[in-house]
């Protein structure tokens, strides 16, 4: 689950983006960066390979700047696992992989 999102810059970013995580492969737990350009609702979930919900990282409205979530999947089964971020007029997906 979720411990705690960081504001890694109050710069405002030239784009949206969503970072790949690292460690990627991780046990237990891995780091999630993505950068605003606006003032933005955001939702950051984590899907497992059947598109199941297992995790809501983050959904809340965020100022611009770059954040950086943690992901623990301590409970989790080793496994790919998807995690999407969605905002107004963004919305990207990537992959990491917990090998326990």
């Amino acid at each position: 689950m979720q411990t705690g999102i960081t504001v890694i810059s109050p710069e405002v970013p030239e784009s949206f983006a969503l970072s790949q995580n690292y460690p990627n492969p991780f046990n237990p737990k891995t780091i999630i960066n993505y950068q605003l350009r606006i003032t933005n609702l955001v939702k950051l979930t984590v899907y497992d390979v059947l598109g199941h919900e297992v995790a809501v990282l983050v959904n809340e409205k965020e100022a611009p700047g770059t954040y950086q979530v943690e992901f623990d999947g301590s409970g989790f089964a080793s496994g790919v696992y998807f995690y999407k971020i969605v905002t107004e007029g963004f919305t990207d997906v990537k992959r990491m992989m917990l090998l326990k």
